[in-house]
């Protein structure tokens, strides 16, 4: 298995790697987010343990680029213990929170819960792109959308929406964070836009669009398809 391990502070990075390896684990070593997305790019990573503050790209903007396109288990280190950090990094994409300083011993055994998961669920195939909710199924290799194993045709940009909700189930994303990962282009009043293409959504995967199943909206804070 391979750890890609990510803190600016490479005396941790050193120690994380020493306990690792002597669990026989294999050990990919980066200094910020930025280095971190050029590993996973480059190598077959099964789990990365990610510090929050960092130069260049922390590891919360990291974590959610990565999100984009991958479902590598992520656990998070921060030295601080505020429940919001904690809440912060589980809504970017975060499998795990552990606050530093930690016991080496509960490290190991929460990388060992996380791999043991990942495995079992037969995320390690993440090349496959298929991106799941119940009965949900966003094929990014086909490009199809299925909902109970009937296809669902959607247009693109609402396949792009579908796609970045679904890959992060669970997660709430805002109108304006919706509308640039889509549209790729600055937000400037995009709540009409977004409410739109969420309506009509709605009407192809729901059973019920006033009671929907996977679309939810988070008042006050934008939208997530259900973790189911």
């Amino acid at each position: 298995m391979n750890i890609l391990v990510c803190d600016d502070d490479k005396e941790i990075v050193e120690a994380i790697a020493i306990y690792l390896t002597n669990e026989g684990y294999k050990i990919h070593k980066a200094f910020n987010g930025l280095e971190a997305l050029e590993i996973v790019e480059t190598n077959e990573i099964h789990l990365i343990i990610m510090d929050i503050m960092m130069p260049k790209m922390d590891g919360l903007r990291a974590t959610m680029k990565l999100r984009e396109e991958n479902n590598i288990p992520v656990i998070m280190l921060s030295a601080k213990a505020e429940d919001t950090d904690k809440i912060m990094g589980l809504n970017m994409g975060a499998d795990d929170y552990l606050t530093k300083p930690f016991n080496p011993l509960e490290l190991i055994a929460r990388v060992k819960s996380q791999l043991r998961r990942y495995t079992t669920l037969g995320s390690l195939e993440t090349k496959s792109n298929v991106f799941k909710s119940g009965g949900l199924e966003v094929d990014d290799e086909s490009k199809n959308i299925t909902v109970d194993g009937e296809e669902v045709k959607v247009t693109p940009v609402q396949y792009k929406i579908l796609k970045l909700l679904t890959a992060n189930a669970g997660r709430v994303f805002s109108i304006d964070e919706i509308y640039e990962r889509v549209w790729e282009e600055a937000a400037f009043n995009p709540e009409n836009t977004v409410a739109v293409h969420i309506r009509k959504i709605r009407e192809k995967i729901e059973i019920n669009p006033k009671e929907p199943k996977y679309l939810k909206v988070v008042w006050g804070i934008g939208y997530k398809v259900e973790k189911l």
